[in-house]
């Protein structure tokens, strides 16, 4: 059963861009506002998507400075969503797992850049027809502006399947499931 953001953005695309969709869907989702983020760019293939952090009051934690959380909720949904439009319907993406790094306490606006080469979209599918299915490990730092100064790093641990496996391997466990109770 398809989300409630699945549908509009199934509607939305009927009329706009998906790069228009996707940058101002976030930037109005309840979800995505409530981290205080920003999406400021996405590309037409959708490959490149950047945001920006700034630091005000609702971000701000005890000492000043922004609030971790809010770092690494900025980040969470991008690349998972992002994927899922690049790797198109034939395929199965959830996160898997993600880890943030904090290296120096943000006392200014912070910005970040996914970006997903074709290399690594041909090596996800090449991956997934070998093996049905695999992990994909992707970082994204939290910058300054020049993005000589990193603030922290997410790797987000991201699960690919083939659809029809993914489909398939869950029945299987759920029949498993039923036949142990």
């Amino acid at each position: 059963m398809a989300s409630f953001y699945q549908n509009a953005v199934g509607l939305m695309t009927k009329v706009f861009s998906k790069k228009f969709v996707f940058k101002y869907g976030f930037n109005i989702s309840p979800m995505y506002r409530r981290t205080t983020a920003k999406v400021t760019y996405v590309s037409e293939d959708m490959s490149t998507i950047k945001i920006r952090l700034k630091r005000s009051w609702r971000n701000k934690n005890y000492v000043n400075t922004i609030f971790g959380g809010s770092m690494f909720a900025a980040v969470d949904p991008i690349p998972m969503t992002q994927l899922i439009n690049l790797l198109g319907e034939d395929y199965v993406v959830w996160d898997k797992s993600a880890e943030i790094k904090f290296k120096i306490p943000a006392k200014e606006t912070l910005y970040a850049t996914f970006h997903f080469s074709n290399e690594e979209i041909e090596l996800m599918k090449s991956k997934v027809e070998a093996e049905n299915e695999f992990e994909y490990v992707k970082q994204t730092n939290l910058t300054n502006k020049n993005g000589d100064k990193v603030f922290c790093e997410v790797h987000k641990n991201i699960y690919i399947a083939e659809k029809d496996f993914f489909k398939e391997k869950r029945q299987l466990k759920k029949e498993k499931r039923a036949k142990m109770d």
